[in-house]
Order: structure tokens, then C-alpha cells, then sequence
């Protein structure tokens, strides 16, 4: 063995040679050189190369001559063998090993015995043919086991394979298929996979040189078929001096078909297209029926460059590359026919060979042979064009596009390609559904990721959707809850710290098999795959809902915002009010955070605010806007409410400044009402003591009357903000939060009720005017509250003058002494009649604010009216519901046309 080992290849290869002729050296120069070729050429059997069959057949023939020990020692052989990696193709040595054990003896079913097989010489063709797919034309069996290989490979391939063809007599009245088969000169053989075996490994042609080897072919039949041949063979060979022959192009077109320039139909560049010269001496029929069938080689070489340009692309991603791995696998089983083709023309180029007219291979039986073949091809090249530029996602979507047709052959060439392109994007979402992984190294799956993105905002901005890569038969549906599901397992990880593993949330899903499953799953998408992606949502989904609320108390957090920030909590705003009045009617410079601070902690304690939990209550705190000048402390004060963690992921930023603007619209119509129980609550108390004033009664009235209005309005309009926003809006967001499938939904009601309140607080952009009326409307209370408070510190003092006075008469006249001097009655007159006076310029200011107050409310039930939100024109109604501002302001009485228009747009 050590000898052999250092031996080199071409000795050993020659060793052989001799040991299976029984020859010298010297005798085995043309075997050799033929086994050379064979071995040297890129010829792929067309046989599968499966080890496992090789060796039950191996077994099978063992037992079939009653070796069942032998069988059983192979069997334990072939196990040991598999173990060890001493053999590297172990299926060659297996195949090997099944050809040696066939018995030479047998007749008919066999080529000859190896002996007489290697002791022929080289075809005639053997050092000029090129070797560019050189396996059908040098390797060759007999006529009979070679028409037996190509029914075989007809029947065998089915419609999935370029090499389907049927063999159909076009020559006139022709024989038969079976006759094609079984042909003058021609027998069947018993064992047609035996041919497919030694059609790629042993040569049978005749030798010049050497003997014939014996052959158990029946007699040649007619004497006019071979008399024929001879001729038929020279104009095959071109030596007719006028015009070329059949057989010539014949073997032209193969050449085309493998993309090969022939002798005679080369490819024209400038009109890329496969001509014949114009010179060349050729009937028009023949020119046209070559031309048809060139159009084959022009199709296979068209996505054969597309495979070649694509294979090695490594950025065409792997779906592109099993794109390329379908068109490659259909390219083989049109090498199939070829290779069947070029068999034939082989047979028939054989010495000793005889062939029936009938069953020559022809131009016109080359049109039906590759009739199918050539509407694969094209649907092929259509397919190519069609899918250039693309990949991922959108490459499958254009395969998918194709099968959309009414031929069953098409649409199963089209759903065989799809399954192998659709058998990557299934991996890619099992990996992601089951595991929350992503490996998308060339961007092929239709979920994105964005690295770059912080843990905070994972479940808002780290995945999203590539709208161009979601496949044609998937939905957006089924897109965004496969996008769901995998996001929802990444938060659990990172967000939320959840350490279960993903397959203790759902049945983690074997792996899609083959490219077979993934086709039949894509095409059962209202079926198997969309429960497998209901599943998954559903069960994801409720466990992730359910870490939220039970460890993060997200539904308690949502209920904290409602009490506090949209002061849902009345008797905690109200008693925080009271205790923050003194501090906020200061500057708001001169106010600190801090005792703030203390103030919130101390209404805390106070009301039924202390009775919610410790983690709501510390996150509740107390935030100083920017201070402007002139701002006083309710300007600048402002509740605050601090979230982090899983649910800063609903309640975001963005979120918690409108919570912000919600807050301070609320805060500050808190305040008008405050301020408007305050005023009513000095007119009460203030009413006895002034009527000893009857001087007074006329401007206490118009503070009245205008004190009424105030209330009325604040009243309506914090009856709107309460009931008809903020309870509706809340009522709707508890509804949704409850049904809730998903983080999502949720986020989406809480948006919505966000934008609703913002909307309809008159805080968005087109209520811009409404606003400044509003708050024109409070700026008015505030000066109001101002020049009463005015009027009774200056009338209370008046009053305690006057009572001072009259005490003092009362005094001196108890003690028998005049009650009061002619000056100081003279001084007291003054002082009252100055007092007086100053009663009109009261009157005067307050009809001055009555006036302000009533055209600002005029303008602000204007804006109200021409609102499109009804809710906002039935407000104005029930600010003016006895017609008051309408009947002092004409622009409040609509015409009938503008009553007419806005009812049509209401229908």
C-alpha cells in the first residue's frame, strides 16, 4: 500500500486499465486516454447522488444471489465507514463498487464485459470535441439503452424539470413512441437504470483499430437503413458541395442550446440573437425551424449570465441566492435533456451502429422535444427580467406575481421557485417570532432594526416595518403582528428584565423543513400559517400585558394621571388650593421648590390621596415652569409626575408635556372657579354690612349681575371640560385599555385620548383663537375679582369711618356733651360727599369691564358657532341659552342661508 500511496494518479489510472483488459500497457493507450477524459471532464451524472440508496442496492443485489452474510458484513462495513472520515466520496466508491458487482455474464441486459468495453478503441471524435458540457457526446450506450435512459428521464422528471419531453414521431406518418423506443436495430433492455448508470462512465462505440466487441443487438434489419446512413452522414459532416445538411445543424443547434457558438448559427451581437449567415447555402424552411429552436440557446444563456452575475454576490442576500439556487436547478434538468439529445447523436455517429430512418434525430423532432423546455426557459428569462434590482422580500413578491396564472405547468414551475425563495424569509420569521432574533446581514427581511437606537425608546423607534420587503402573500396584517411579536420579546428582555425564557411563553415552532413546507405554508395563508401567526401574537402579547399591570402597575400609573394631573382628585386639588393660595399670589420669583414641595405633602396627608400606594405617591411631585416677567406663582406652578422603566414606554415624553398643557389649562379654570367662589362668597358676607350705604346699592348691583355672568360661564365651560372631555375621553380609553390585545393598542388609546383632549381643551393649533378668547375671558374674572375687591376694602373703610363717627357722637352725648362740633360735621360731610364721588368712577369702571368681558364672551360664542366640532356648538348654546349676547351682537344671528349650509354639511 505504501508503494501505491507514492505512485501517482495517472499510473494507478493506467494500472487499471491493464488489470481489467488483461492488456500491456503498450495496448491500453486509447482506454486510457478515453478514461482521462472521463475523469477530467465537469460532467454531473444524471442520476441522484444519494449514498443511501447506492448501498440498498448494493444490499439488494447481494441478497438477490443469496448472500445474506455478505449483505450483513457490507451493511456493518458501510456503518463503520460512515464514522470515520478516511473517504471524502464515499457515494463514487459505493457507486462504484454496484457497477462491478452487475454479473458479465448476463446477456442482453448488459453493454459487454469490461474486459471487451475497455479493449475499444476512442470514438472517431474524441481529441477534436469540445469539452464544455463533453459528457453526452463522448460518453454513450447503445441505441436501445439509450432511447430506454430517455423515456426514463422523461417519465421521471415529472413537470418540475426543464428536462420533461415527450418523444412524439413528427416525420409524417412515423412510427410510434413505443416504436421510437424499440426501432429497426433496436431491442429494449430489462434494467433501464443500469443505463443511467454506465451512460456517464463507459463508451461502447466502435474501434477502427481493435475488435468489435461482441453485442447481443439483433441483426440490423432492411439492407436500405444502413445503405442510407453513409450518405446521410456525409452531408451530416458537411462535405456536400451546395447545401448544408440537416444532420449538420443539427449538431449546430445542440451547440446553441448550451449557449456554444456552432459552425454554421453563431450569436449576433448587435441584434443580440443566434443567426445564420446569410452566405450559408440553406432552404428558408430549415433557416426558420433553426432560428426557433437558436431562440433556446438565447433563453438558457440569458439566465444562465443572470446565475452566474448573481451567484457570487454576496449582497444579493440568501434569498437571492436560493433564487439562484431554483434557476440553477431547473438549468440542470434542461442539461438533462441535452445530455439525452447528444447521447443520441452520439448513437447515431457510432460504427456498427444501425438506425432507422424513423428515429434519426431531426430538426423537427428537435421542436417537439423542446417544446416544453422552451416555455420553461422563457418563463425563466421573464421571471429574471422581471426580478432585476430586487431582493429580500421584494424579490419573492415578483416570483409570487408570476404564478398568478391559469397554466397548471407555469404555476407549479413558479410555486416550486417560490418555495425555494420563500424558504429563507420563513427562517428569518420563525428566528424572530420564537426567538426575537434578527440576522438580516443584507437587509432582506421586511422587519428592521436600528442598532443605534437607546433601550428607552426600543418599542417606539428600534424596529419597524420595510414596507418594500414585505412579501406579496403576506399581509400588512399578518406583517405588523409578526413585527409585534418579536418587539414584544425583545422588551420583555431588555425593558422589562424578564428573564422566561421565549419558549416558556409560546411553543417555540420547529423550523420549517424544506423549500416544500415553506411553499405549502405561504399558499395555506388564511390556514396553517396564520394561526401559527395568531398564536404567537396572542400568546406574546398576553404576557407581555400581563408583566406590565402585575409588576409595573401600568393601569394603576393611567388611573394616578387621571386623579392628579387632570384633577380628577377634587377634594386633594381643592384643599391644595387652599393651602398654596397665600404662597402662589407671590412673585413667582421669590418662590422655592422645596416649600412647595411641603405643601403637596401636607394636602397629601390631608384628603384620600394619602390612601393610594407608596410607588404612585412618590412619583408625584411639584415643577416650576419658566418664569416670564410680571408671572406671579399660579403662572409658573405646575404638578409633575415622574415615570421611568416599561412605562415610560406609554407615557413618553410627548405624553407627559401634554399632560403639562392639559394640566395648566385645568389649573388655571380651577382658578376662575376658585376665584369666582371667592367673589360670590364677599358679596354674601359683604351685602348686610353695606346696606347702611344705600349710595352703594347701584354698583353693588352691576357686581352682581356681571359676578352672575362670570359664574355662568365658568360653570358651562368646566361642566364641557369635565364631563363631556375629560369623563367621555377617559370612559372611551378604559373601554379600549380593557380589550387591549397588545402594548400597541394601548399606546394607540392612549394617544387618541391625549389628542381628543388636546382638541377639544381648545389647546391644538386651529382652536388657536378660541384659546385667547378663553383666556381673555379668565384675564377679565381676575380684573374683575381686582376692582371688587377694590370697591369693598374702600367701602368697609368708609363704613368703619362712618361707624367710628357715629360711636364717637354717640359718646359725647352720653356724657351730656355736644356730639360732634360744627367742624368736625363740616370735616365728616366732606370726607362722605368725597366718598360719593368716587361712587361713578366705580360704576364707570365696572360698565368699562362689563363691556370688555361681554364683546370678549360675544367673540368667543362667534368662534364657537362657526366651530365644525358639534360639541363645541352646542357649548355655545348653553352659554347663551336665553339668547342674551345674541340679541346685543347681530353676528350671532345667522342668516338662513349659513343655516341652511351648515345643516347640508352636517347630512
Amino acid at each position: 500500500m505504501a508503494a501505491l500511496d507514492q505512485k501517482s494518479p495517472n499510473v494507478l489510472l493506467q494500472s487499471l486499465c491493464c488489470r481489467i483488459t488483461g492488456k500491456s500497457e503498450a495496448d491500453v493507450a486509447y482506454q486510457f486516454q478515453y478514461a482521462v477524459r472521463v475523469i477530467g471532464s465537469n460532467y454531473a451524472p444524471t442520476i441522484e447522488r444519494d449514498e443511501f440508496l447506492v448501498s440498498e442496492k448494493i444490499k439488494k443485489e447481494l441478497l438477490k444471489q443469496r448472500r445474506e452474510a455478505d449483505a450483513a458484513l457490507f451493511s456493518e462495513l458501510h456503518r463503520k465507514l460512515q464514522t470515520q472520515g478516511v473517504l471524502k466520496h464515499r457515494w463514487s466508491i459505493l457507486y462504484l463498487l454496484l457497477s462491478l458487482c452487475e454479473d458479465p455474464r448476463k446477456p442482453s441486459n448488459r453493454v459487454g464485459n469490461y474486459g471487451t468495453v475497455f479493449a475499444q478503441a476512442l470514438p472517431r471524435d474524441a481529441h477534436s470535441t469540445p469539452f464544455y458540457y463533453a459528457r453526452p457526446q463522448s460518453l454513450s450506450l447503445s441505441y436501445p439503452e439509450r432511447s430506454v435512459l430517455a423515456a426514463h428521464n422523461a417519465s421521471s422528471m415529472g413537470t418540475s424539470g426543464i428536462g420533461s419531453l415527450g418523444v412524439y414521431p413528427v416525420n409524417g406518418p412515423g412510427p410510434s413512441p413505443q416504436s421510437l423506443l424499440t426501432g429497426p436495430g433496436a431491442q429494449p433492455i430489462a434494467d433501464p437504470s443500469r443505463g443511467s448508470r454506465l451512460a456517464w462512465a463507459l463508451p461502447v462505440s466502435g474501434s477502427p483499430s481493435g475488435p468489435s466487441p461482441p453485442t447481443s443487438r439483433p441483426p440490423a434489419g432492411p439492407a436500405s437503413v444502413p445503405a442510407a446512413r453513409p450518405l446521410q452522414r456525409l452531408r451530416r459532416d458537411g462535405d456536400g458541395s451546395a447545401e448544408i445538411s440537416e444532420a449538420a445543424l443539427v449538431r449546430d443547434i445542440l451547440y446553441v442550446f448550451q449557449g456554444i457558438d456552432g459552425k454554421f448559427i453563431k450569436m449576433c451581437s448587435p441584434e443580440n440573437c443566434y443567426k445564420i449567415d446569410s452566405k450559408v447555402p440553406l432552404c428558408k424552411s430549415l433557416r426558420d425551424t433553426s432560428s426557433r429552436l437558436a431562440e433556446l440557446g438565447w433563453l438558457h444563456n440569458k439566465v444562465r449570465k443572470y446565475t452566474d452575475s448573481r451567484s457570487l454576490d454576496r449582497a444579493f442576500g440568501l434569498v437571492g441566492q436560493s433564487f439562484c439556487a431554483s434557476l440553477h436547478q431547473e438549468l440542470k434538468e434542461y442539461y438533462r435533456l441535452l445530455s439525452v439529445l447528444h447521447a443520441q447523436l452520439q448513437v447515431e455517429d457510432d460504427q456498427g451502429v444501425n438506425v432507422g430512418v424513423d428515429s434519426t434525430l431531426t430538426l423537427r423532432r428537435l421542436l417537439v422535444w423542446t417544446y416544453d423546455p422552451k416555455i420553461r426557459l422563457k418563463t425563466l428569462a421573464a421571471l429574471v427580467d422581471y426580478c432585476q434590482g430586487r431582493k429580500g422580500g421584494e424579490l419573492a413578491s415578483a416570483v409570487h406575481a408570476y404564478g398568478k396564472t391559469g397554466d397548471p405547468h407555469m404555476r407549479a414551475l413558479v410555486q416550486h421557485i417560490l418555495g425555494l425563495v420563500s424558504h429563507p424569509i420563513l427562517n428569518f420569521l420563525y428566528r424572530w417570532i420564537y426567538d426575537g432574533e434578527l440576522e438580516d446581514t443584507y437587509h432582506e427581511f421586511f422587519v428592521a432594526s436600528d442598532p443605534t437606537v437607546k433601550t428607552d425608546r426600543l418599542w417606539h423607534d428600534k424596529y419597524s416595518l420595510r414596507k418594500s420587503m414585505i412579501p406579496s402573500f403576506i399581509t400588512m396584517d399578518q406583517a405588523r403582528k409578526v413585527l409585534l411579536i418579536g418587539k414584544s420579546i425583545n422588551f420583555l428582555h431588555q425593558v422589562c428584565h424578564d428573564r422566561t425564557p421565549p419558549g416558556k411563553i409560546l411553543p417555540a415552532s420547529k423550523s420549517t423543513d424544506s423549500p416544500k413546507d415553506a411553499a405549502e405554508l405561504f399558499t395555506d395563508l388564511e390556514g396553517a400559517f396564520q394561526s401559527k401567526i395568531d398564536a404567537a401574537y396572542f400568546e406574546t402579547s398576553k404576557y407581555l400585558l400581563d408583566v406590565l399591570n402585575k409588576n409595573y402597575q401600568l393601569l394603576d400609573h393611567l388611573q394616578a394621571m387621571r386623579r392628579y394631573l387632570l384633577l380628577g382628585q377634587g377634594d386633594f386639588i381643592r384643599h391644595l388650593m387652599d393651602l398654596l393660595k397665600p404662597e402662589l399670589a407671590r412673585a413667582a420669583t421669590t418662590l422655592y421648590q422645596h416649600n412647595l414641595t411641603g405643601i403637596l405633602e401636607t394636602a397629601v396627608r390631608a384628603t384620600n390621596a394619602q390612601f393610594d400606594s407608596p410607588e404612585i405617591l412618590k412619583r408625584l411631585d411639584v415643577r416650576l415652569l419658566e418664569v416670564s416677567p410680571g408671572d406671579t406663582g399660579w403662572d409658573v406652578f405646575s404638578l409633575d409626575y415622574h415615570v421611568d422603566g416599561p412605562i415610560a414606554t406609554v407615557f413618553t415624553r410627548e405624553c407627559m408635556s401634554h399632560y403639562l398643557r392639559v394640566f395648566n389649562f385645568l389649573w388655571r379654570a380651577k382658578r376662575m372657579e376658585y376665584i369666582l367662589t371667592d367673589i360670590w362668597k364677599s358679596q354674601m358676607c359683604n351685602a348686610k354690612l353695606l346696606k347702611s350705604m344705600p349710595e352703594l346699592s347701584g354698583v353693588l348691583h352691576q357686581c352682581h349681575i356681571l359676578a352672575s355672568e362670570m359664574v355662568h360661564f365658568i360653570h358651562q365651560m368646566q361642566y364641557y371640560i369635565t364631563f363631556e372631555v375629560l369623563e367621555c375621553s377617559w370612559d372611551e380609553l378604559w373601554n379600549k385599555v380593557q380589550q387591549a390585545q397588545d402594548l400597541d393598542h394601548i399606546i394607540a388609546a392612549h394617544d387618541v385620548f391625549l389628542d381628543t383632549i388636546i382638541s377639544r381643551c381648545l389647546l391644538d393649533s386651529n382652536s388657536r383663537s378660541l384659546l385667547n378668547q378663553l383666556r381673555a375671558v379668565f384675564d377679565q374674572i381676575i380684573e374683575f375679582q381686582n376692582a371688587q375687591d377694590t370697591l369693598y376694602r374702600s367701602a368697609l373703610e368708609e363704613l368703619q369711618l362712618r361707624v367710628q363717627y357715629e360711636d364717637s357722637k354717640r359718646q359725647r352725648q352720653q356724657e351730656g356733651e355736644w356730639g360732634v362740633t360744627a367742624e368736625q360735621e363740616a370735616a365728616e360731610n366732606k370726607r362722605v360727599q368725597d366718598f360719593k364721588d368716587t361712587i361713578p368712577k366705580m360704576c364707570s369702571q365696572l360698565r368699562l369691564l362689563t363691556h370688555f368681558y361681554q364683546g370678549i364672551v360675544q367673540e368667543f360664542l362667534r368662534l364657537l358657532m362657526t366651530s365644525s366640532d358639534e360639541s363645541l356648538q352646542f357649548l355655545s348654546f348653553r352659554l347663551d341659552f336665553n339668547e342674551h349676547y345674541k340679541a346685543r351682537d347681530p353676528r350671532l344671528r345667522p342668516s338662513l342661508g349659513a343655516t341652511r349650509g351648515r345643516r347640508s354639511s352636517n347630512i
